[in-house]
């Protein structure tokens, strides 16, 4: 009986010490840093980071919402009195813009700050761009030869394109909100008026055969062929092909292309701002933007990168800009995109407008 007494004991004392263990480890991972990024960047690109980063600094917990950044703007006003994420990392610079003028960014200069245009950058230090992305049209290669594609935006007016477009949904896209909007001042200063801009994404509306919520949504949908076309900027289809194999390809349209700056900021009244500010630094290193031309066909917008080590596609890259106000952009945005909620969404083809 005393043996197996002494065994019971020996079990427990082995059991509560196996216990203890399990909660130090415990105690170990929730003793880290926990860094939240709310970012547009992808899984890919923002799973490499997350990686890269906890591997310099193991004492760091990265936390990553992958989410359009007009939810990641609405999402930050909305936690403006407690602030959930300490890094918002990708938006076109005029959502920084309106966020900076709310008061929903911390000021930070970062080492690189003079290696940037003005007009890419806050001019207070409240946001930076990182990489300026061309916008284009996607098609899906297998379904649409190189000698059919689209040569320009005007061309997805034609009928031959009913019901083959599909299109991120601009209300919780900052990507679609900026094609949107450059078109329609293009439009407005092409035709003379608001009207007749509005007009023309009708004609654009009785074409697109959906309106997707995510680009998870709108890849497969390409690749399925449930449409063949699409609106979209020019890394995130190169990062589409590459990394999943889908079919994808781009043009460039022939009458230009807005070039979006793509910002990173810290978010006002995080916690953690010096754990923000290194991170902040660590993805907009040299290093980093470097990886991230060669693997996630970025464009960097700082000027002190060896040009020899940028990807060659970078140098080859022919863009005609597309001359874009953004100042008028962001004045207009808001209610632009109201009026398309309201006026052009899915009545294209019952106000019979392209026939």
């Amino acid at each position: 009986m005393l043996r197996q007494h002494d065994l019971l004991v020996r079990h427990g004392a082995l059991t509560l010490l196996l216990f203890a263990a399990l909660l130090c480890g415990g105690c170990a991972r929730d003793a880290r840093t926990r860094l939240v990024v709310y970012s547009p960047h992808g899984k890919e690109m923002l799973g490499t980071f997350e990686r890269l980063y906890e591997a310099a600094h193991p004492g760091t917990d990265v936390v990553w919402l992958d989410m359009g950044s007009q939810d990641i703007y609405d999402r930050v006003r909305t936690e403006h009195a407690n602030p959930q994420a300490d890094v918002w990392w990708g938006a076109p610079s005029s959502v920084f813009a309106r966020a900076e003028a709310e008061s929903l960014l911390e000021r930070y200069t970062p080492t690189w700050a003079g290696s940037v245009p003005e007009g890419e950058k806050s001019p207070a230090s409240f946001w930076y761009g990182t990489f300026v992305t061309p916008e284009v049209i996607m098609v899906n290669t297998r379904a649409v030869p190189d000698s059919l594609a689209p040569r320009d935006w005007d061309d997805l007016l034609d009928p031959r394109w009913r019901g083959r477009i599909v299109i991120r949904s601009p209300l919780s896209s900052g990507t679609m909100r900026m094609i949107f909007s450059a078109l329609i001042a293009r439009e407005a200063d092409r035709a003379g008026s608001e009207d007749s801009a509005f007009a023309w994404l009708r004609r654009l509306d009785a074409n697109t055969r959906a309106y997707v919520a995510d680009p998870t949504q709108l890849y497969l949908r390409i690749a399925r062929e449930e449409g063949t076309v699409s609106l979209w900027n020019l890394s995130d289809v190169v990062i589409q092909r590459n990394t999943n194999g889908y079919p994808f390809g781009y043009v460039i349209p022939a009458s230009g292309t807005p070039l979006i700056t793509d910002g990173i900021a810290i978010v006002r009244g995080t916690r953690r701002r010096e754990e923000a500010a290194r991170f902040y630094e660590f993805v907009t290193s040299v290093e980093s933007l470097l990886r991230q031309a060669e693997e996630f066909a970025r464009v960097p917008t700082r000027a002190d990168l060896p040009r020899e080590r940028l990807p060659g596609w970078i140098h080859d890259l022919a863009l005609t800009p597309m001359p874009v106000d953004w100042s008028r952009v962001m004045a207009s945005e808001q209610r632009w995109m109201k009026r398309w909620d309201d006026e052009v969404r899915g009545r294209g083809l019952r106000n019979g407008d392209g026939r």
